[in-house]
This record gives structure tokens, sequence and C-alpha cells, in this order.
């Protein structure tokens, strides 16, 4: 805890001056064009792995980056999503799951998820990842987690065009989605492409936005 104290010391005194405008600006509102959903882990990192500044993302976290179907029970995640797309007005929601996931562990083997009730029956929000996999090989091993990371992150896109703010900015193309799986040692992000239906590198998969960008 000690580091994080001191952190937060080093960041008032060399960090927010050097920013301070931008925090001023900030004070009085946020314009974000991202809303951003992924996991919980330690090791995620949004604005370090898109180097984005705040006030640039909208981010919620969770244990699996899932997003609950919508419901008539308001959650914290459907409560999100819809302030942040209703109100917000975010153009793009990107699902980012990530290699050596614990919550995709989990969703693989919920019986060792008994000590974890709760943990457990949230994972219920991925079964249909995990059966899709199994669909596919016949059965679940832990070789698989990878497969099921993906298959879970292309699962709760499915699940965010169930919930009403984002079916109707999907209606009128106000909105686009995107599914990535960030690997934690390489660096690497691979990008869910509609077309092929494969997930594909960054610069593979945005290939014309990158040069757009570029140009």
């Amino acid at each position: 805890m000690d580091h994080v104290i001191s952190g937060v010391a080093k960041f008032q005194r060399d960090v927010y001056p050097e920013k301070k405008e931008t925090f001023q600006k900030l004070a009085n509102g946020q314009n974000p064009e991202v809303l951003f959903i992924t996991c919980a882990d330690s090791r995620i990192d949004p604005n370090l792995v898109t180097q984005t500044d705040p006030g640039e993302l909208f981010i919620c976290r969770n244990a699996g980056n899932i997003v609950p179907p919508h419901s008539n029970q308001t959650g914290g995640m459907t409560a999100s999503i819809e302030f942040a797309v209703a109100a917000l007005g975010v153009t793009h929601i990107v699902v980012c799951g990530h290699t050596d996931c614990g919550a995709m562990k989990g969703a693989l083997a919920p019986e060792k998820l008994d000590s974890l009730p709760h943990v457990k029956e949230w994972l219920g929000h991925c079964r249909c990842a995990t059966e899709v996999v199994k669909e596919k090989h016949g059965e679940l091993t832990a070789d698989q987690l990878g497969e099921v990371t993906k298959e879970n992150v292309l699962q709760q896109l499915q699940h965010l065009r169930t919930h009403p703010a984002v079916a109707a900015k999907l209606a009128t193309k106000a909105v686009q989605l995107h599914g990535w799986v960030y690997d934690i040692e390489t660096g690497m992000i691979h990008c869910y492409d509609p077309k092929t239906e494969t997930f594909k590198e960054m610069e593979q998969a945005y290939a014309e936005r990158t040069l757009v960008a570029g140009a």
C-alpha cells in the first residue's frame, strides 16, 4: 500500500502540474468517444494499452468482461452502458478480453467454484461461450482457454445488442461494436473481423482505418 500512497503524492507533485489545463477542463464534464468494457484483472490497464488520456475512455470493469443481457433488473453494468450510450453519446463500444483470464478458467471448470457462489453465478453469463466451444470439439479442456476467451467476447457483444440504448444506436449506425483480446505477454491485441468471422492482429483488422489515420 505504501507505493500506492507515494504514487498519489508523485501524481500531485509531478504529473498533475503538467496536465493541469486538461484536468481543469475535465472538472466540468466529460465527452468520451469509447465505452471500454474489460476485465477487472489487475494486469489490464486500458489507458496504458490504448495510450489514452483521462476523459477519452468510459471504462467498465468486472470479472470476465461480462455484459449481462438486458433485463428489468437494474445492475451496475446495465446502468453504466445506458449512461455511456444514451447520455454521454459514445460512438464505439469495445469488449476486451485477455489471455490467462481467471474468470474464463472458472467458466471452463465451474465445479471448482462452489466456495465462490457469487462468482459461479456471475460466470453463468459465459455459459454460451463454453457451450459453443464444447459443441465444436465435443468436450471442454483447459487447453481451450484461448478459444473460450474469444468466444466469450463475441457472446458479450451479443448481450450488448439486447440493451435498448445500444440497439437503438446500432439501428442508425451511430454506434460501432468491437471485440478485442489482449495478450498480456506480447502486448498484442487481436480484434474480431465480422467479415471473415475471425480474430486478426489489430493492424490487419483495422487496415483501412490505420491507413486513413496515417494519411
